[in-house]
Parts: C-alpha cells; sequence; structure tokens
C-alpha cells in the first residue's frame, strides 16, 4: 500500500502561486499514475489533475488548465503541483492521489494523502 504526504498549501493573494508537493512511499513509485484533487465544503470531490509514469502525459481539469502544472521526479518519489494566477474559486483541500496502471483513470485513484488546504484571499 502506498502512503501519500502533502505540503505546500496555505493563504495566498488572488493572482499569486503555490506549490504543492507529495511525497509517496511504500511502493514502487513508477508503477503509480499520480493525480491531485481537490474538495470544498458540501462538494464532491474533484479531478485537477493528474500525470503518467513517466511525466510525458498529463491531463487537467478545464478551470485549471494553462495556470496549473503537475509534474513528477521519480528519482525523489514526490509529485508536484505548481499553482499559478490562484483565483478565489481554487481555494480548497488538496489531494494527492494514486493508482496503478499505465493509463491516467479519473475514476481509478484508490490511494489518498490526508490533505492540504489551499486559501486564496480576493
Amino acid at each position: 500500500q502506498v502512503q501519500l504526504v502533502e505540503s505546500g498549501g496555505g493563504l495566498v493573494q488572488s493572482g499569486g502561486s503555490l506549490r504543492l508537493s507529495c511525497a509517496v512511499s511504500g511502493s514502487t513509485f513508477s508503477l503509480y499514475i499520480m493525480g491531485w484533487f481537490r474538495q470544498t465544503p458540501g462538494k464532491e470531490r474533484e479531478f485537477v489533475a493528474g500525470i503518467n509514469w513517466s511525466g510525458r502525459v498529463t491531463r487537467y481539469a478545464p478551470p485549471v488548465k494553462g495556470r496549473f502544472s503537475i509534474s513528477r521526479d521519480n528519482a525523489a518519489n514526490t509529485v508536484y503541483l505548481q499553482m499559478n494566477d490562484l483565483k478565489p474559486e481554487d481555494t480548497a483541500v488538496y489531494y494527492c492521489a494514486a493508482h496503478r496502471g499505465n493509463v491516467i483513470e479519473e475514476k481509478g485513484f484508490d490511494s489518498w494523502g490526508q490533505g492540504t488546504q489551499v486559501t486564496v484571499s480576493s
């Protein structure tokens, strides 16, 4: 079972940037598709971005495309989410997620971190 630990959340002004990190342990990192999700109170958790094992294939949800960038360092067992031009509507708890396989499957993620709060002030 893989363990995921997020870091890097915080408070930022609208238009600012943050980088989230997710350290992975417990299994072979390169076997996993990695992703980021977010959730606000009263809403379902939503897919934000995903990346395949090599880092060459990525996918983004429409609200973040062009502003967020997902990447991974397989040597460091870490996945990142660079968030630029942040907006108040990006405020949420952000979760790192993983699933085994070769193709990003938004509904296939079955391992989760504890989440990190991102708050964007207007």
